[in-house]
């Protein structure tokens, strides 16, 4: 089963795209701010890890820079930035630090994410 993490502050969202993932077969972890999210990417073995930019204690930029500084202890798949920010200018940032993908959250309905999710994960 592959697994994935979701790295966001807002609950709703993690909860809504926790179910859809799970009902689609996923396994799914969540974090509700950066710090957590960091300490379980730092423990690894994520298919896929889901990260919000705006978020308390670290945000999802200092997290990409953190993970390019130190190893996991098992390695992750992709990172996918989802965010509400302006679009052009975070998404440049945040695949210069490493992420693998960027979209914007007003983009995606659950659904469309899940085929978006389903698409890299094949």
């Amino acid at each position: 089963m592959q697994k994935i993490l979701i790295v966001d502050d807002d609950q709703y969202i993690r909860e809504v795209y926790e179910e859809v993932l799970i009902e689609a077969g996923y396994s799914v972890e969540t974090a509700a701010d950066g710090k957590d999210g960091l300490e379980k990417i730092s423990e690894g073995g994520y298919d896929l890890i889901l990260l919000d930019i705006m978020m308390p204690y670290l945000d999802g930029l200092g997290i990409l820079a953190k993970i390019k500084e130190s190893k996991t202890k098992k390695k992750n798949g992709p990172i996918m930035i989802l965010t509400n920010l302006a679009y052009d200018q975070i998404a440049e940032e945040t695949m210069e630090a490493g992420a693998k993908y960027c979209y914007n959250k007003a983009d995606f309905n659950p659904d469309e994410l899940l085929l978006k999710i389903k698409e890299i994960l094949k």
